[in-house]
């Protein structure tokens, strides 16, 4: 996805809100930059810092959360009032130790899906359009085909690259160490990860603390957008 997705967010947190959703390397506007999470990680931090931003909520979205972990890792919390991640793991494969990766999947399953992307692109986009959202055809404003159109227009070999980051990305070693206030929210009908691992997130962390939104999938920003703005603000309010 690109930054855009978040615009109605952002409408929705009032003009007392200065917010950046910035087009992660690899898409949109930066569709011709090296794609990786540490790149994407250092992007983040060198928005903070050209625009000398103190005291930020980050919010990170599925991927996105893994690129805030992977920025909090590389160069710390100094700039940060708080950590907001939404449905999303710090260890995708699951496990003996890890039963809180992808839902429903085995190790075998995640292998088939990297087998898929190399041989059926456009059926493993549509793929991850339609699991994106608890209704097949996608949130208010925001339909699955929409989703599929945004995935597509994607370079295949750099979301193959980095889903293969991803696969082989373990970052719970972050959480225990977070030093800021963190909310972890999830769709709780999300068909992506478990609400386990929100769980062990918010316990995780120091100061972890969890949200479910009950009518939402993976994208509980955009299927219950209204909900999840007002659990931001008060999340923001009370920092």
């Amino acid at each position: 996805m690109r930054g855009a997705i978040f615009d109605d967010l952002i409408a929705r947190m009032g003009p007392g809100a200065r917010c950046f959703a910035p087009d992660m390397p690899g898409h949109g506007s930066a569709a011709d930059q090296p794609l990786s999470l540490v790149a994407m990680a250092d992007a983040v931090a060198d928005l903070l810092a050209r625009n000398d931003l103190q005291k930020v909520i980050l919010v990170g979205w599925s991927m996105g959360a893994a690129a805030a972990w992977q920025m909090i890792q590389r160069h710390g919390t100094a700039r940060l009032a708080g950590l907001v991640t939404v449905d999303m793991s710090p260890r995708l494969v699951s496990g003996p130790d890890w039963p809180h990766g992808l839902k429903g999947q085995s190790p075998a399953d995640v292998q088939a899906s990297t087998r898929r992307m190399a041989e059926d692109w456009p059926g493993m986009a549509h793929a991850i359009a339609a699991t994106m959202f608890a209704q097949p055809g996608g949130a208010p404003g925001f339909s699955s085909d929409a989703a599929f159109a945004q995935i597509m227009a994607n370079d295949p070999d750099l979301m193959r690259q980095i889903w293969d980051e991803l696969v082989a990305m373990d970052l719970r070693r972050v959480i225990p160490d977070l030093d800021v206030p963190y909310l972890v929210t999830y769709g709780q009908r999300s068909r992506v990860y478990p609400a386990s691992a929100a769980q062990w997130l918010a316990e995780t962390a120091p100061q972890g603390r969890v949200q479910g939104f009950a009518q939402s999938g993976h994208s509980p920003h955009l299927e219950e957008p209204a909900a999840f703005a007002d659990c931001l603000k008060r999340f923001a309010a009370g920092l």
